[in-house]
């Protein structure tokens, strides 16, 4: 079985599936009857790797079976979803992932779990050591807009916390690369090593990407928490172990802003994967909440 994943910063690159997936499917398997080829998160392939992609999956010979996996179907290209069967995962319930987590308290393991929305990886990184202030942050961030306390600089938080996780993934890569050096040829070493430096360099990039994204996601959801206290639906909030903080911030707010918050949030989400200035959008949502919700 051969399981792919993206190794560009934000998206899926044609070197990514052309050898492992295009040219290795056409082979007929030795040691198996067949072949089969996971690829994920096929939402961020480009156009390129797509064009690659579709006589692979127009004829896929009969040994080798192809699963392209994605949590955002509608941003899969149609040219790719129209050659595909699909095939619906509801997510997890919450109590079974609450139930998975170890070593935090039970209120923290529903909310955690209930702020995955069904991912149990991401559960088990919002309750680690290393995701905690990644949640701490995107926290901080969006009450900071709500108090009217922007003068604070709150999205510097976010930024720095993805920048931990950028740099836990490219110290995680220099030591993969390190222990592969030694099975290298000498006369490769540095085609290896350069090539080597590059993908450690995306990975950087797009564990920076992920973790501002699921810090955004984050700042949703407490509005939509705020929200939901405001309109007397508290047994709906996400966020449980953080009942006393969303009370307060849903004094004296209104649904309808609430809800256009949420959009604004959503706007800046979308718009980090055109590669705009990272910090400047964030400030930029941090003043546009403010205004809009401040104090």
């Amino acid at each position: 079985m051969t399981w792919v994943t993206p190794s560009g910063a934000a998206e899926m690159l044609v070197a990514d599936i052309e050898e492992p997936v295009v040219a290795a499917a056409v082979r007929t398997p030795f040691e198996s009857a067949r072949r089969v080829f996971v690829i994920e998160a096929v939402d961020t392939m480009n156009d390129q790797a797509a064009n690659r992609m579709l006589k692979t999956l127009e004829e896929p010979p009969a040994f080798a079976h192809l699963l392209l996996l994605s949590d955002r179907r509608e941003d899969v290209l149609a040219t790719i979803a129209s050659r595909c069967q699909q095939v619906r995962f509801d997510p997890l319930p919450a109590s079974i992932i609450a139930a998975s987590l170890q070593g935090v308290g039970e209120d923290q393991a529903q909310a955690c779990a209930r702020l995955a929305l069904g991912d149990a990886d991401l559960a088990r990184r919002l309750a680690s050591e290393q995701g905690a202030p990644l949640r701490a942050s995107a926290e901080q961030f969006v009450r900071a807009t709500l108090a009217g306390a922007t003068a604070k600089r709150p999205w510097l938080g976010l930024l720095e916390a993805a920048k931990a996780a950028g740099t836990a993934a490219g110290e995680a890569a220099q030591e993969r690369m390190a222990s592969e050096l030694e099975m290298i040829p000498s006369k490769e070493r540095k085609r290896f090593e350069r090539e080597g430096l590059d993908a450690r360099r995306r990975g950087e990039r797009r564990a920076r990407t992920q973790a501002l994204e699921v810090a955004l996601r984050l700042i949703e959801l407490w509005l939509r928490d705020v929200m939901c206290v405001s309109e007397g639906a508290s047994e709906l909030v996400h966020a449980l172990d953080r009942r006393a903080e969303l009370e307060e911030d849903a004094q004296g707010r209104e649904g309808v802003r609430l809800r256009e918050g949420i959009a604004l949030v959503g706007d800046t989400r979308l718009s980090l994967q055109l590669n705009v200035s990272e910090e400047l959008a964030l400030e930029a949502l941090a003043y546009r909440l403010e205004a809009l919700l401040g104090a």
